[in-house]
């Protein structure tokens, strides 16, 4: 069973089932058989840029580059690599390529640029925005295949590898020797370490380790001409001009393909603790962050908050009643402490949440005694993003926002929705609800309407009056996952005038001819 503090702190003990629950990769509405409207037809005011178009000549011409295996022409095989995760937009690519090298990237992109011929850089294809799939016709490039550690420095902490590596098998490989990655996110068993880069992916341990923009040392890009970038060399300080590196981090494509990363990895914490606690509002939730941050300092490495409704959906999801805390609650905290003494980190944790009950910020909770204990609360906190796509879709929103500010968003998307008439319990409405959940350590909220079906009635309702709600709050529209195609429209909301001019002017800079990743961003 799950280890208690004291018997009079945390009344619920339950364990969360006895092996952790397996949650599938292939997720959601992709269990139905509904078909994915093109784009294109979503969308019938975009045009197609006046690209080339892909003729037989050059795909004889990327056959001599890459084995045959490597060139996928096949419709059903394409058919993945068109179509985003949550099988909300679809492209025409008839063509995708699978390099295994840097150089193999540059005359593919070199080609390409001298054709005029568009291209979609993609990772695990993981993204929430739209980013990484076609729009019409354009060339899908797979680093799936780039997926080599490249070197690993134990002294330092230092690692270099492939942009295509999967961001579990990069932590299985570092937990070997005694380090972790410093990014963790729901997706890992897909995403790729390039992939997470382009984006500046956020994940749950920011709290911890920061952002992408500190850890990453280094990265090889291959620009739009072909040209290959490299900074691997992974000086830890260098003060010397530019950080040009800086650029890709968050361009999501439409600079250049990253094909390799030098990233610094912290020592691997040797204790780790979980709790998991109902506290009864959202104003007890900041508290409890507020007290956590001073009782718990340098052991806190992750501060995740949900709502009920979240928690519901999740239960569904996960196909279980057996929720880590038997009665309801209106929100939800997960606590996670790391270091290397755990005798030292209990007496802390022990100490916060007695005194957070006596404060009155909790109301209950419960602790994880084994690794296994402590994979199964995570789930509950992970699987609401796959949670929220069950009856067919979903509309997410990866935001930023004031700490006070940050769940009255979630508050006022379903007051608007009801008073649209979207949203109810029957199929009859598309809008099944809103929930909310993310990470309070850095003031990210993920607002998702699980809905039973994407219409453009709900799309109006939500957009732009989410971004509105943002940019009066002085928040940001996009957190982690980027811009995409997705919210491409709405930067203004968050970017002024000026900043967005100098985007561009970076954009035509670098990729003159628009060929990398277009219709996206900006």
């Amino acid at each position: 069973m799950l280890r208690t503090v004291s018997s009079h702190i945390f009344r619920s003990a339950r364990v969360v089932g006895s092996h952790r629950v397996a949650i599938p990769r292939v997720v959601g509405p992709r269990i139905f058989a509904r078909a994915v409207q093109l784009t294109s037809e979503t969308y019938p005011n975009l045009q197609r840029t006046a690209f080339a178009k892909l003729t037989e000549e050059d795909i004889a011409h990327f056959k001599t580059i890459l084995a045959d295996s490597a060139v996928i022409q096949d419709t059903d095989m394409l058919l993945s690599y068109n179509e985003d995760q949550m099988r909300k937009y679809r492209g025409q690519s008839r063509l995708v390529l699978k390099p295994k090298t840097t150089a193999q990237v540059a005359q593919i992109v070199a080609h390409c640029n001298a054709r005029a011929l568009a291209l979609v850089p993609q990772g695990g294809n993981t993204g929430l925005v739209g980013g990484s799939v076609p729009v019409f016709d354009e060339i899908v490039l797979s680093l799936a295949s780039l997926n080599n550690i490249r070197a690993f420095d134990e002294v330092s902490g230092i690692l270099t590898c492939d942009a295509g590596v999967v961001l579990e098998n990069a932590d299985n490989y570092l937990a070997e020797r005694g380090y972790i990655f410093p990014l963790d996110l729901g997706a890992k068993g897909s995403c790729h370490v390039g992939g997470t880069v382009a984006t500046n992916a956020g994940g749950l341990r920011l709290l911890r380790y920061g952002s992408l923009h500190g850890t990453v040392l280094g990265l090889e890009v291959v620009l739009p001409d072909g040209t290959v970038y490299n900074s691997l060399h992974a000086l830890r300080k260098d003060n010397t001009g530019y950080d040009i590196k800086q650029l890709f981090i968050g361009s999501e494509g439409t600079l250049g393909v990253i094909t390799g990363v030098s990233i610094l990895c912290p020592a691997r914490p040797k204790a780790k603790n979980i709790a998991f606690l109902g506290v009864p509002s959202y104003e007890a939730v900041l508290q409890t962050f507020a007290h956590a941050r001073g009782e718990l300092s340098e052991i806190l490495s992750a501060f995740e908050f949900m709502d009920r409704r979240s928690q519901v959906l999740c239960g569904e999801f996960l196909k279980t009643d057996a929720h880590p805390l038997e009665d309801e609650h209106p929100f939800y905290v997960l606590i996670e402490t790391s270091g290397s003494n755990k005798e030292h980190d209990d007496e802390k944790l022990e100490a916060f949440l007695e005194s957070a009950m006596e404060e009155g910020l909790v109301d209950d909770g419960v602790l994880a005694q084994d690794e296994t204990q402590l994979r199964n609360l995570w789930e509950w906190r992970e699987g609401i993003s796959e949670a929220s796509q069950i009856y067919g879709g979903v509309y997410k929103y990866d935001v930023s926002l004031p700490l006070p500010e940050l769940y009255g968003l979630v508050d006022a998307v379903n007051e608007r929705l009801a008073e649209h008439g979207l949203i109810g319990e029957t199929d009859e409405f598309p809008v099944k609800e809103a929930v909310g959940y993310g990470h309070v350590g850095d003031g990210n909220l993920h607002l998702n309407v699980a809905v039973r079906r994407y219409t453009k009635e709900v799309e109006k309702c939500l957009e732009p009056f989410v971004y509105e709600w943002i940019a009066e709050k002085k928040g940001s529209i996009s957190a982690e996952h980027g811009l995409g195609f997705q919210k491409k429209n709405y930067i203004g909301y968050s970017k002024s005038e000026l900043e967005i001019l100098l985007m561009k002017q970076i954009k035509g800079q670098y990729d003159p001819k628009g060929i990398m990743n277009p219709y996206k961003y900006i």
